[in-house]
């Protein structure tokens, strides 16, 4: 049988310009050539057995709500487009149903509707944001044609970002449209500190021409230094270890670009249009009056707050200190749970049944689920008896659309778990899919695994480790160990003396077990294009008794024939279905599910206590999954803070040319980061990757602001104010662009709060971040910069002063 398949090369011939292949062939390729084969002397294979193509033996059943198909799964490869390949498969599926007649083909799960309304969701966010943000700039202004400035800057800045995505490679994806709605209140606010620069000077009589190269003279600096400042802490964005790395390297990018086609913009187009725009005669307006009231009232008010630095700055710092505490408070996880669409439901019988046993447990899971088919809230049920092995069951269920069903995701998962928690007979568990594809709290699980040397040791610290999970921890139930020695396995333990006495070949030993047990796969045959295996197995005696293996017989050397009782023993025994190592270590997992009310991190710290206190020292305790790559975010996420602080210090150095007004700026950061806190903890959202993400935005948006006021308050102590002087002159003149700036960037974020649909859980967390942290981050930045800059600008003098020192200095020595 092992040469049936016969077909090799032999070499070739040469003659001249030609070659002649020689291949040696004996192959069959039928039942007829099988048996015809000859075994020894006159004896063929057709005599002593019986050769027949059969299929093979089920190893799984695929069913669609509750009906036996066959199921065929589409999987793309790495750097392919999910979108595209769906619009294929749907029309290669259409095709099909029209052209073979009773076939129906039915696509049961598309991973491609999320995207592609996640997609419309983003870009319908993108769109309202950038109405309300000229809508702003219009209420600001009280001109249109002004407004118009600004309105034609955003598009051309986002066009300029798309054209720059395309030309590094990107494609159009959820995140760095989020990064263009995130954007669209960013791009503006360079626009706004030139317009309102030059609208100054042109009210002030100056010429259109003239207003326009003196208003952006007047505000170059601090346009290039912003974004500078933008463009430092974003780029690190894009190169995060890990996973946060994967996931925003082009949300982080993408903002760069854009606040640097931003500026280029506000510095060309900006000024370019309005020196022909002609000049339009003041009216009065309410909002303007109450524009002139605010501004006479934050003037007063910040006179008070300046005569009172001490008492200012101790508040603040309470005020800090107080969203420090916040921050242990709030809730930690990888991510938001999302709403996808698809729940999943992975079910394990007792180890050793077969596939009929785990599809009457499949049948009951169905039954449970058949309400929620027959009401609309479940579209298609998709179920795998046998996946991975014969005692699992894995159903899909794919739910409705978002805006046809009146229950969440979540809601419809936390219902089912107390039906499925009880069934008898399967172990269940409930999941749902997250952005990442990573077992976790997505699930509202926790998957950790025990590391030893020794499986039983460690089996034994799982059983008891467990055991107080259930009794002393609140914050997570359900504990189920990976592990259990429960498979039935019957060892045949072979006597290699006596075998060897016998001179009974082993190999010969394991073959016949093979054969006669489950069937020996020979050789795989080539027959019309198709591999087709061929398989050696008992006929109509094949062995049913385990213990019937002993009366089998195995030939020696010699020829004689002698029962395997002779050289075997049986030993049947329970053993663990699979072994896992983890770190190179052996390793049982144990998951749990999180309790409501309980983030993640909370519950990974009470594992982690428990486990410090009951576990021995030769076991260790790992977190899986999303688990692990929280912690790891974690890491990574504390060291990108620390570096976008450092790389934002370094860069207001260099731009203004000494520590102090950088040291005023970064002064105010820390409390804008305590505002977003503070946001966060009101708003009930956790801090996960995006909402962190969001935060690292938030240092450079707030020293943002922060160049603006310390900027024009050093151009004016050049021009010989004293410290106070000038701070105050700078918060008067510069009030306006800032909470213009301000307004823009936090309103820009309001539609990603109020976003729904598919992912809208993600871009509310980075919008909660920009929109409470901005918005309540305003103080800071118009009161406890003054106050900062009062204290620490003083020790330091003007720029012009060391620049007319550095100049007596050259002259002195004649360079």
């Amino acid at each position: 049988l092992q040469a049936a398949p016969l077909d090799v090369p032999a070499g070739s011939f040469r003659a001249g310009d030609q070659q002649l292949l020689v291949r040696a062939d004996a192959a069959v390729t039928s039942e007829e050539d099988i048996a015809s084969l000859i075994i020894r002397d006159e004896i063929r294979i057709g005599q002593v057995a019986k050769v027949a193509f059969s299929p093979e033996d089920a190893t799984s059943f695929v069913r669609l709500n509750g009906e036996r198909i066959v199921g065929i799964s589409v999987i793309r490869q790495a750097g392919s487009n999910t979108v595209r390949i769906a619009d294929g498969v749907r029309a290669a599926v259409a095709d099909i149903n029209t052209r073979i007649e009773g076939v129906d083909l039915r696509i049961s799960s598309d991973d491609s509707i999320f995207i592609r309304g996640s997609v419309k969701e983003v870009v319908t966010t993108l769109l309202i944001s950038i109405l309300v943000v000229i809508g702003t700039i219009r209420l600001f202004t009280g001109s249109m044609r002004l407004t118009l400035i600004p309105a034609i800057a955003i598009p051309i800045s986002l066009l300029g970002t798309l054209a720059a995505s395309w030309m590094l490679g990107f494609s159009i994806n959820i995140l760095t449209l989020l990064a263009l709605v995130l954007a669209a209140g960013l791009i503006v606010d360079d626009t706004i500190v030139v317009l309102e620069s030059v609208q100054r000077k042109r009210a002030e009589g100056t010429g259109p021409s003239a207003a326009a190269v003196v208003g952006t003279r007047k505000v170059f600096f601090a346009v290039i230094a912003t974004t500078v400042v933008l463009i430092a802490v974003f780029v690190p964005i894009a190169f995060l270890p890990g996973t946060a790395g994967r996931l925003f390297q082009e949300f982080g990018l993408v903002l760069a670009v854009a606040v640097a086609i931003s500026s280029f913009v506000a510095l060309s187009l900006v000024p370019a249009v309005m020196a022909r725009l002609p000049a339009s005669a003041p009216r009065q307006r309410r909002v303007s009056d109450w524009g002139n009231r605010l501004a006479q009232s934050y003037h007063a008010s910040l006179k008070t707050v300046l005569s009172a630095p001490r008492r200012t700055a101790s508040i603040c710092v309470l005020a800090a200190a107080s969203a420090a505490g916040l921050y242990t408070l709030l809730d930690q996880e990888l991510l938001p749970a999302e709403d996808r669409g698809t729940i999943y439901l992975f079910a394990k019988g007792p180890d050793g049944v077969g596939l009929n046993y785990t599809e009457r447990q499949a049948d009951r899971m169905e039954n449970i689920l058949i309400p929620l088919l027959e009401r609309g809230e479940i579209t298609a049920l998709f179920t795998v008896v046998g996946r991975w092995d014969p005692n699992n069951v894995f159903m899909l269920a794919k739910l409705a659309d978002w805006r046809e069903r009146e229950r969440s995701q979540q809601e419809i998962a936390a219902d089912l778990k107390p039906l499925f928690a009880d069934l008898p007979g399967v172990t269940t568990r409930i999941f749902s899919a997250n952005s990442l594809n990573l077992r976790g709290a997505s699930s509202g699980g926790l998957s950790v695994a025990l590391l030893g040397t020794d499986y039983d040791e460690i089996y034994a610290a799982a059983r008891e480790y467990t055991e107080q999970i259930r009794s002393q921890l609140d914050s997570v139930s359900r504990p189920r160990i990976g592990y259990a020695p429960s498979q039935p396995q019957l060892s045949v333990e072979i006597d290699r003396e006596r075998a060897s006495d016998l001179k009974i070949p082993l190999e010969d030993v394991a073959q016949t077990l093979r054969v006669m047990v489950d069937g020996a796969r020979i050789v795989d045959l080539n027959a019309d294009d198709q591999t087709v295996p061929i398989i050696l197995e008992a006929g109509s005696d094949k062995i049913r008794d385990p213990s019937d293996l002993v009366n089998l017989y195995v030939r020696t050397q010699s020829g004689a024939l002698v029962p395997l009782s002779s050289i075997v023993r049986l030993d049947e025994r329970g053993v663990a279905s699979q072994l896992d190592r983890r770190e190179q270590r052996r390793a049982i997992e144990i998951d749990v599910e999180i309790q409501p009310g309980f983030a993640m991190q909370t519950a990974v710290d009470d594992m982690f206590e428990l486990a410090d206190e009951i576990l021995p020292n030769s076991v260790t305790l790992i977190t899986r999954g999303e688990a692990a790559a929280l912690a790891e975010t974690n890491r990574e996420t504390l060291i990108t803070y620390g570096f976008a602080l450092l790389i934002v210090f370094l860069v207001l150095v260099a731009q203004f040319e000494g520590v102090t007004s950088a040291l005023v700026i970064m002064a105010i950061v820390p409390f804008g980061l305590a505002a977003a806190i503070c946001a966060l903890f009101l708003t009930g959202t956790s801090l996960n990757i995006y909402s962190q993400v969001g935060l690292v935005m938030l240092i450079g948006l707030i020293a943002k602001n922060g160049i603006l006021l310390v900027e024009f308050a050093d151009q004016l102590r050049d021009q010989g104010f004293a410290v106070r002087e000038a701070i105050e002159e700078a918060a008067r003149i510069r009030l306006r662009p800032i909470v213009m700036t301000l307004v823009s960037t936090v309103l820009g974020a309001l539609p990603l709060i109020l976003a729904s649909g598919p992912g809208s859980e993600a871009r509310s967390a980075v919008g909660w971040v920009v929109f409470g942290g901005m918005g309540l981050a305003t103080f800071f930045t118009l009161y406890l910069t003054p106050v900062a800059y009062l204290g620490i600008a003083r020790f330091a003098k003007a720029r012009a002063a060391s620049g007319k020192r550095l100049h007596q200095e050259l002259a002195q020595k004649g360079l």
